[in-house]
């Protein structure tokens, strides 16, 4: 039996969840939400890769990995779509993060600003 990855395991999650009665869908930019909030209970492999990002923001912030948390949300985008200039400051982020689970070539021209 082949073993999936956390990718196939988050984009499998996804697609099951995306339209189930908890979804949470914010900020309609260019004729797509951009923010797809879905329960964490039912994506379980999520947990892995928020830990694995908070460990990793311990070390950046230089403070204990417990003390941190970290939300999610899912961000769908198919070829030609974009997302506007925004920010992540509602005055609890200490850092923002992009997870690819899927990036088909061609794609990707993630631009951050230092506001």
């Amino acid at each position: 039996m082949v073993a999936i990855t956390y990718n196939e395991a988050l984009l499998a999650a996804f697609l099951r969840e995306q339209d189930g009665t908890n979804v949470k869908r914010t900020h309609m930019f260019h004729g797509r939400f951009e923010n797809i909030y879905l329960d964490a209970a039912q994506i379980p492999c999520i947990n892995t890769v928020l830990d694995a990002l908070k460990q990793q923001a311990s070390k950046s912030l230089e403070v204990p990995a417990d003390t941190l948390r970290a939300g999610f949300w899912f961000n769908a985008m198919e070829a030609g779509h974009r997302t506007s200039l925004h920010h992540h400051d509602e005055n609890d982020e200490l850092l923002s993060a992009v997870y690819y689970i899927r990036v088909p070539e061609q794609s990707g021209e993630l631009i951050l600003h230092d506001s």
